[in-house]
């Protein structure tokens, strides 16, 4: 099972109890480039925006808990203590200055611990690195297309190709329904990478939850994001602006490929462009 990819491993439909409750809280865990059924949880990070989000998550989610049941504690004793049987005769106090400077300084200490992280990701996120590749990725309703204009011809000719969603009868074991496409995006591992994001028709959004990158197309506009893809892979991604009647199937497939797998796909690629 553990040579298993996750395309595979998403087709899986253990039918014993003790087998599928493994499935659901161990694969379904483990192996989440793509969204599964049921899944509890982020998918796995591939970059280090990525593990900055789910991180930034986690701690929120601490901090998230730590409020709700202090006031829900503090609810509860003022249901208990404070209520017509206990107090029939209620008090003339309207104002408490020294608890109102804590219930204002708090929350506000608490935002300002929030604001450091936040601010660090966000700023990360915006960075722009020098970039080895440069991906050009232009919406349509309802499909994809992707421009490599690094790699040139002689001519002038570069590698570009659309990326439809592959229908259910074209399917092959182990394809993921509604998130295969026909062409795939190939990039490299371990390279700073530039996205340059656009639409020819209308709004559509770029979306990839293992990476952290969710862009929006806008037509007439070019919108920019980094990407340094850690591990190699097969990670799945959806449009996430509605764009039409179509929205729901216009899927994104990027294989993550080793700097010499990728060398040896764009040679192959511009091969065809030339003949």
């Amino acid at each position: 099972l553990w040579l298993l990819t996750t395309r595979s491993l998403v087709q899986i439909q253990p039918k014993e109890p003790l087998i599928k409750i493994t499935y659901v809280f161990f694969f379904k865990s483990c192996f989440c480039d793509a969204a599964t059924p049921w899944q509890f949880g982020l998918q796995d990070p591939a970059t280090p925006i990525a593990e900055g989000i789910i991180k930034f998550h986690h701690e929120l989610i601490f901090i998230l808990v730590f409020v709700v049941v202090f006031v829900s504690w503090m609810l509860f004793r003022i249901l208990v203590r404070f209520n017509i049987e206990v107090h029939p005769k209620p008090t003339d106090v309207v104002h408490g200055t020294t608890i109102e400077i804590i219930w204002t300084l708090i929350p506000a200490f608490i935002l300002m611990v929030i604001a450091v992280p936040s601010f660090a990701l966000l700023y990360s996120v915006d960075e722009a690195v020098d970039p080895a590749v440069t991906l050009k990725i232009v919406g349509h309703q309802w499909y994809w297309s992707y421009e490599y204009a690094d790699y040139q011809t002689e001519d002038g000719d570069f590698i570009m190709f659309d990326s439809y969603m592959l229908p259910e009868d074209e399917l092959s074991l182990g394809d993921l329904r509604l998130l295969e496409v026909d062409n795939r995006v190939v990039l490299p591992v371990d390279t700073h990478i530039r996205l340059v994001v656009t639409s020819a028709d209308v709004l559509h959004c770029w979306t990839i939850p293992s990476f952290g990158v969710k862009m929006d197309a806008c037509p007439g506009r070019l919108n920019e994001a980094s990407l340094f893809i850690q591990r190699e892979g097969v990670f799945y991604g959806q449009c996430s602006e509605i764009c039409g009647v179509n929205h729901g199937f216009m899927p994104i497939a990027v294989e993550a490929l080793s700097l010499e797998d990728y060398i040896i796909w764009v040679s192959t690629q511009l091969e065809d462009v030339l003949f």
